[in-house]
């Protein structure tokens, strides 16, 4: 697969098969995802992949978390900024719209939305599980090599026939995760990530979001 195809093709995924993606893959991903570049070759990322029966513990353990407390864990990140702007504002609440009107849940039906964002903490039933961690003490240039790591990852699950979806979601119960994992104190939980193989049955997998046009976010000079 080109890499042109792999960036067009990938997607979050929000419906898996049960089908299993193999150690051996998924070792090779991440350690070729590992030429993601990283200001001063810090490499900041550090990860826990679940799959089988660890990910189905874990997965028991956060439907009773979510029966019993779904209040949230302090946050040590915003996911999004507070009082988000245009054209960000309508962006984020577009793409909201698209998916609830995919899987045929109207806004008004707070209940039923409530239930289906539920399947973010079951890796919408994918087979693999990953959490990404980095160091506490690192600042915005080593999130952003995380971010690019992430990106190798899900442009090379595509190559492979592999779908995912990234879920900074899993940062709401980052202490909930911490206590099944157990990292070092100093990690701090950025995102979480569902990998598989896509439902190509499911409604919410027809969802494609929409790009900006390229002239509203580039400029070009002296070419």
């Amino acid at each position: 697969m080109d890499v042109r195809d792999a960036v067009a093709s990938r997607f979050s995924c929000r419906a898996f098969l049960p089908t299993p993606v193999p150690l051996a893959t998924v070792r090779d991903i991440l350690d070729r995802a590992g030429r993601a570049p990283s200001g001063g070759n810090l490499q900041p990322w550090r990860l826990y992949a679940l799959a089988g029966k660890p990910l189905v513990q874990f997965k028991a353990r956060m439907r009773e978390r979510l029966a019993a407390s779904p209040s949230p864990d302090p946050l040590e990140y915003h996911v999004y900024p507070e009082n988000l702007w245009e054209p960000h504002r309508t962006q984020r609440f577009r793409v909201g719209e698209m998916m609830y009107g995919e899987i045929g849940i109207p806004r008004e039906d707070k209940a039923a939305r409530l239930t289906w964002f539920r399947n973010n903490y079951d890796f919408f039933g994918a087979p693999v599980g990953l959490f990404c961690y980095l160091d506490r003490r690192m600042g915005p240039p080593q999130w952003s090599d995380v971010g690019m790591y992430l990106e190798n990852v899900m442009l090379l699950l595509r190559e492979r026939g592999l779908d995912s979806c990234p879920q900074e979601c899993w940062s709401i119960y980052n202490r909930m995760v911490a206590e099944f994992l157990n990292p070092p104190t100093e990690l701090l939980l950025f995102c979480g990530m569902a990998i598989g193989y896509a439902d190509e049955t499911a409604p919410a997998n027809r969802l494609r979001t929409e790009r900006m046009k390229l002239e509203e976010f580039a400029e070009f000079r002296g070419f």
